[in-house]
């Protein structure tokens, strides 16, 4: 599903967002602090998340994705703008990464959470190739409240495939949006699950007029 959208996929995501989505990926980074450090783009997707740590002065950024068409993508965006030797991209499964543990100063996502098999199994294998004090920074959707609710469903539900279909010719891809939305946890329950798989701090802020969660996790500093 997903290697079928790639050729439309950065177009889709900033029509369906308004634009926003460039704003939450650089306020995603600057959550992780990826200066200095190595970093781990999970879930790629066509690389912009791993572009943003880049930028913010990671010292290695690792972009990796399941879908090695996207990875593909995010090769060919990267050798088209000439992009830095400290980004590297690989095919990899989130619940089963292919580095040692504590390998990363921090890991971002965009997008990701909805798609996991297991997400609680996906904060462990995360937690567990983070360095003690690393940071994870998770951006995605989470269920409204309120008035926007039934809003957002509408929108997620019917103008999202629609825009799939007029921009990318692929309804059945963007009406699993929605699909995915409605058993996705709320931002209060991903926090616990983070908690759970063993972070010692896990908060969330809420962006997209409470459409959207930036969720931080960091791994206790190991003591002296």
């Amino acid at each position: 599903m997903f290697a079928s959208i790639v050729p439309r996929y950065d177009t889709i995501n900033t029509l369906m967002t308004l634009g926003l989505d460039r704003r939450w990926r650089r306020q995603t980074v600057a959550m992780a602090e990826p200066a200095g450090g190595i970093a781990l783009d999970i879930a790629t997707g066509t690389g912009e998340l791993a572009r943003e740590l880049d930028r913010a002065g990671a010292r290695l950024t690792i972009g990796m994705d399941f879908c090695i068409e996207m990875v593909g993508a995010a090769q060919r965006k990267f050798a088209a703008i000439d992009a830095c030797g400290n980004l590297r991209l690989g095919v990899g499964d989130a619940m089963a990464l292919p580095f040692a543990g504590e390998t990363f100063d921090c890991i971002v996502n965009g997008f990701m959470l909805r798609n996991v098999a297991d997400l609680g199994a996906t904060f462990a294998e995360l937690y567990r190739v983070l360095k003690p004090g690393g940071r994870l920074a998770c951006l995605d959707l989470t269920p409204p409240r309120g008035p926007m609710r039934r809003a957002f469903s509408l929108y997620i539900a019917s103008a999202v495939p629609l825009l799939g279909i007029v921009v990318g010719r692929k309804y059945a891809a963007y009406r699993y949006l929605f699909q995915s939305l409605s058993i996705h946890p709320d931002a209060e329950r991903v926090a616990a699950m983070m908690r759970e798989a063993g972070f010692a701090e896990a908060s969330f802020r809420i962006a997209g007029f409470g459409t959207v969660a930036i969720h931080l996790g960091r791994k206790a500093a190991r003591v002296a």
